[in-house]
C-alpha cells in the first residue's frame, strides 16, 4: 500500500484538473443556444415557420415574419433547460444511492445521445432538436454533479473548488461559439458534433481512472484513494459514517480502518439531520427562493436572446452575429469569475473559531455575504437587460457572466455548507428540480411578449426586476441567523463564568 501513498496527491491534482478541463469544454454547452440558433437559422431548422407579408410599399418585396420559428426555438432551450434542472431530482437521489460510476456513465450516455442527435438531424427533422438539447442538457449536469465532489479532496479550498466547477460549467457555453465559427468557416454543424461525440471516450476512461466508484468523503480519510491503483481501493460509504455511531457501542464495521477523521465523524453521527427536516427548515426554502428567481431571470434572458437583439438591430444580421459573438465570448469569463465567490465563502479558512463556534457555523457566517453580492449582481443585470439600448447589452453580457457564475457556485457551495453531505446529492437535486417548475414561466413570459406586448419586452422586465428584490430575504435571513447564534453563544459563556463564580464562592 506504500507504493500507493506515494502518488496519491498527484492522483487529487490529476482529477482537478480533468475535471475542470470537462466541465469547461462539455458539461454546460447548451446555455451556449443562442450561438446554435444563429447557425440552424442558416440551416433552415423550423424555417417553415416563416411566414412573407408582402409590402404594400412594393409589389416584389415582401417582410418575412420569423416569429414562428423564434417561438420553437425557444420552446426548446425552455424544455431543455427545464430538464436540465428538473431531472435533478432524480440525479441526486441516483448519485447518493449508487454513486459516481453509474451515475457518471448514465449522463455520458445521455450526453453522447443528444450530440448524435444533433449531428444527424436536419431542417427537415428539426423536431429532433427537442431530444437533442434535452439530452445533452441532462448529461452535462450529471457530469457537473460528479465532478462537484472533487471539492473535497482539497478540504481548506472546498467551496472555491465547487465554484470553479460551477464556473467552468457557465463557461463551456462558448463551445457553440466555437461551433458558430467554425461553420462560418465552412465546417459543417455535422462534423463539429460527430466530433463532440467522440470525446465521449475521454469521458469514459476519466470515469474509471480518476473518479471513484461511490463518493469522495468530506472530511478526507488519510491515504484515500481511488480509481486504478496498485492496492484496494478506500471504499467510503458517506451517509453509512455519518449515521454511524448511533448505538451505544459506537463501533465502527469489521474491516474498515478507525482515522481521526472517522472518530469525530462518528461522535457527530446522531446530530445529523434527517432529509425531511433539512428540505422543510428555513435555510431551504430561502435558498429555493432565491436561487428560483434569479434563474428564471437568466433563463428568459438566453432563451429570448435572439429575436432580442434582431428587435434591437432592426434584423441586421451582422449586427446581430456581432453581438451574439459578444454575448458567448463573455461567457468564457465564468471560470475566471466563479473562484471570487469560492473565496469570498472560504475567506474564514485558516482562522480560529469563535468560542463555541462549529467549524460549520463558521462556513455559515462566511456565506451571508456571498449570497448578499449574488442578488444585487442579479438586480443590475435585470435592470440593464430592461434599457431598451442595443450599446448597453454589452454590459448585459458582463453582468449576466459574472451573475450566473456566482449564482451556482454559490448554490453548490450553499448547500455542501448548510446541510450534512450524505444528503447533499438528493437536497442539490430537489432544489434544483424545483427551481426548474418555477423556470417554466419563461415559456408564459415569451408568449405574453409576443402576443399582448406586441414584441415589446419592457414590462416583463420591469416586472422580474422587482421580482429580483425577494432574493434578498435569503442572506439576510442567514446574517440574522448568524448574528443570533453569536449572540447566544456570548450570552451561554457569561452564564457558564458566572456560574462557575458561584460554585467558588460557596466551595470558599
Amino acid at each position: 500500500m506504500q507504493g500507493c501513498e506515494v502518488g496519491t496527491r498527484m492522483r487529487y491534482w490529476l482529477t482537478l484538473a480533468s475535471g475542470m478541463l470537462e466541465c469547461l469544454c462539455f458539461a454546460g454547452v447548451v446555455f451556449g443556444y443562442a450561438s446554435l440558433v444563429f447557425v440552424l437559422k442558416e440551416d433552415g431548422y423550423f424555417g417553415e415557420l416563416c411566414i412573407n407579408h408582402p409590402n404594400g410599399n412594393s409589389s416584389t418585396a415582401s417582410d418575412t415574419d420569423c416569429s414562428g420559428q423564434d417561438e420553437q426555438f425557444s420552446l426548446v432551450f425552455t424544455i431543455a433547460s427545464f430538464l436540465n434542472n428538473f431531472l435533478n431530482l432524480v440525479n441526486g437521489f441516483l448519485f447518493d444511492r449508487f454513486g459516481t460510476l453509474v451515475t457518471r456513465l448514465l449522463g455520458i450516455s445521455c450526453y453522447t445521445t443528444g450530440t448524435l442527435l444533433v449531428a444527424f438531424s436536419s431542417a427537415a427533422s428539426s423536431l429532433l432538436l427537442f431530444p437533442a438539447l434535452s439530452c445533452i442538457a441532462v448529461g452535462g449536469i450529471l457530469l457537473l454533479l460528479t465532478n462537484m465532489q472533487v471539492g473535497n479532496l482539497f478540504a481548506a479550498h472546498r467551496s472555491t473548488i465547487i465554484t470553479l466547477y460551477n464556473g467552468a460549467f457557465d463557461s463551456s457555453s462558448a463551445v457553440f461559439l466555437i461551433i458558430k465559427v467554425l461553420y462560418e468557416q465552412g465546417i459543417s454543424l455535422r462534423s463539429s458534433f460527430l466530433f463532440l461525440s467522440a470525446c465521449s471516450v475521454i469521458h469514459v476512461a476519466r470515469t474509471f481512472l480518476l473518479m471513484p466508484r461511490t463518493h469522495i468523503p468530506y472530511t478526507l480519510p488519510q491515504c484515500y484513494t481511488y480509481g486504478v491503483q496498485c492496492g484496494k481501493a478506500n471504499t467510503y460509504n458517506v451517509e453509512q459514517v455519518e449515521k454511524m455511531g448511533a448505538g451505544a457501542s459506537g463501533e465502527k464495521p469489521e474491516g474498515e480502518n478507525t482515522t481521526p477523521e472517522d472518530s469525530t465523524e462518528g461522535k457527530d453521527s446522531e446530530k445529523v439531520r434527517s432529509f425531511r427536516s433539512c428540505v422543510l427548515s428555513w435555510f431551504f426554502l430561502w435558498h429555493l427562493l432565491w436561487l428560483s428567481i434569479m434563474q428564471l431571470r437568466h433563463y428568459l434572458f438566453i432563451g429570448t436572446l435572439n429575436p432580442k437583439l434582431s428587435r434591437l438591430a432592426d434584423n441586421d444580421p451582422h449586427l446581430v452575429s456581432q453581438y451574439t459573438n459578444a454575448f458567448a465570448m463573455t461567457q468564457l469569463c465564468g471560470v475566471l469569475c466563479a473562484p471570487w465567490n469560492g473565496l469570498i465563502m472560504d475567506r474564514h479558512k485558516g482562522k480560529p473559531l469563535a468560542a463555541g463556534e462549529s467549524e460549520q457555523e463558521a462556513d455559515l457566517r462566511s456565506s451571508w455575504l456571498s449570497l448578499l453580492l449574488t442578488s444585487l449582481q442579479c438586480l443590475l443585470f435585470s435592470i440593464c437587460a430592461s434599457i431598451p439600448v442595443l450599446s448597453l447589452q454589452y454590459l448585459t453580457f458582463v453582468l449576466q457572466v459574472l451573475n450566473r457564475s456566482f449564482l451556482y457556485g454559490g448554490n453548490a457551495a450553499f448547500i455542501s455548507i448548510a446541510f450534512p453531505s450524505c444528503h447533499f446529492g438528493k437536497l442539490y437535486g430537489v432544489v434544483m428540480s424545483l427551481s426548474a417548475v418555477v423556470s417554466l414561466l419563461q415559456y408564459l413570459c415569451f408568449a405574453l411578449v409576443k402576443g399582448a406586448l406586441g414584441g415589446d419586452p419592457f414590462y416583463v422586465d420591469v416586472a422580474l426586476t422587482l421580482l429580483t428584490l425577494l432574493a434578498f430575504i435569503h442572506p439576510v435571513y442567514i446574517f440574522v441567523h448568524c448574528r443570533k447564534a453569536a449572540s447566544g453563544r456570548k450570552n451561554s459563556s457569561q452564564d457558564e463564568v458566572t456560574f462557575d463564580s458561584t460554585t467558588k464562592s460557596v466551595q470558599f
